[in-house]
């Protein structure tokens, strides 16, 4: 691209108005815009952050830069909506004491010490569906990389640390994808309906769940509803308990099985593709297995799962040479501070050895990605086991990606296994 064709893509983008072909590859866009506009006014007034350094400095400063979206959400989606009265209360979109306390009971179920704990049944989960995926093969069947492995994978661990019984599982995916669907910059009627009907059928089911949990709790060591149910000791506090109140235990319950879901399978089904584009690199991964930790972090750096995340600005600030006013919408854009040149040598590059690298896949700061671990392990185990099963693997139709902008992914990869 010619630097007058990049200075002319950046000077007209717009986050609300994205052409197919962003959708297909949104790196050149963002390339454009870190060179010539890395804090871009859009035409609503809010600005788009795509250098490595302002990304990190807006997440290290929560006091500045809040998470709290009732401002954004309100017009979006009404006030009276439930994707409105879901996404003021998850831990993602809040600021402390709530952001706080929430993450803290979560965390504390989600221990190195307890994640360790769920690597064996994990690779019984992801040998199972090899082998359940091997036999459908040669049966002749068309196989989805996706929907036989990549998303099946993160609703059967969330839906274990929630207790989630295995026959009720069915609609969490349909669930997930409506209602994260719904964040997108720019919604439609039926995104709005669809994330709306989404979190009432979603809150009806946990209501039920959380019921029946409280007259029979289990471990909350390893069960994580039965944690957030029971709350916890604060320390210091004369043995007082802290627990969420019903809203925020259900609307949290939500999250956590949203965010561990959409993310994970976009991890799995990203790193399988790049790999496809990328057949040195997937033959050092298979000689060398013991690179699938770095692998990893490649894959979340360099398509990640997560694109766009977003602040306001609690009072005046500067940023690089723009002064923003207090009240701001900031949006943070991971994908291309994870491809910003300042930051990583040949950005555009699959480097599975890469070191150091730090990505902000997971974001960074007080709202660094809570269960970043357990998504590090599915991503090794799945991915990893998968190469050693089917090295030879193949696409055998158009990847279909979700053309979505926040969260980067694909709904279908056709794949032959060829051993």
């Amino acid at each position: 691209m010619t630097s007058a064709a990049s200075h002319d893509l950046a000077a007209h983008f717009d986050l609300r108005h994205l052409s197919d072909a962003f959708y297909d590859d949104p790196y050149p866009s963002f390339h454009a815009l870190r060179e010539h506009a890395p804090v871009k006014r859009m035409p609503d007034g809010s600005v788009l952050l795509t250098r490595y350094a302002d990304v990190i400095a807006v997440y290290k400063d929560p006091k500045t830069f809040s998470s709290d979206k009732h401002e954004e959400f309100g017009p979006k989606y009404g006030l009276e909506s439930k994707l409105f009265e879901h996404h003021t209360t998850s831990l993602v979109f809040n600021d402390p004491p709530l952001h706080t306390r929430v993450r803290r009971l979560i965390a504390g179920a989600l221990t190195p010490r307890h994640i360790a704990a769920m690597e064996d049944g994990l690779i019984r989960l992801v040998d199972g569906l090899l082998d359940a995926m091997q036999a459908r093969a040669q049966r002749g069947e068309t196989l989805d990389l996706i929907e036989s492995f990549a998303a099946a994978i993160p609703v059967e661990i969330i839906g274990n640390l929630l207790g989630v019984p295995h026959d009720e599982r069915g609609p969490l995916r349909d669930w997930s994808l409506a209602i994260l669907g719904a964040l997108e910059p720019a919604l439609s009627p039926q995104q709005h309906t669809r994330g709306n009907d989404a979190v009432r059928d979603m809150l009806a089911y946990l209501e039920g769940l959380v019921a029946r949990r409280s007259a029979a709790p289990r471990d909350p060591e390893i069960d994580v509803l039965t944690r957030l149910i029971q709350g916890e000791v604060v320390t210091g506090s004369d043995g007082a308990t802290e627990r969420l109140l019903a809203g925020e235990l259900l609307h949290n319950c939500i999250f956590l099985l949203n965010a561990g879901h959409e993310t994970t399978t976009n991890l799995i089904g990203n790193g399988l593709r790049c790999l496809l584009a990328a057949p040195a690199q997937k033959l050092r991964l298979i000689d060398e297995p013991e690179l699938i930790k770095t692998a990893v972090e490649e894959f979340l750096r360099i398509e990640s799962s997560n694109q766009l995340g977003n602040r306001i600005t609690t009072v005046e600030t500067r940023i690089g040479d723009t002064l923003l006013a207090p009240r701001t919408q900031v949006t943070l854009c991971i994908a291309a501070a994870n491809r910003d040149p300042a930051q990583f040598p040949d950005p555009d590059v699959l480097d599975i050895a890469r070191s150091p690298n730090r990505h902000v896949a997971f974001g960074s700061g007080i709202h660094q990605c809570v269960g970043m671990g357990l998504g590090r392990l599915e991503g090794r185990v799945a991915i990893s086991r998968f190469l050693a099963r089917f090295p030879n693997y193949r696409l055998n139709g158009p990847a279909l990606r979700s053309h979505r902008v926040r969260f980067r992914g694909h709904l279908a990869l056709p794949c032959a296994l060829l051993g």
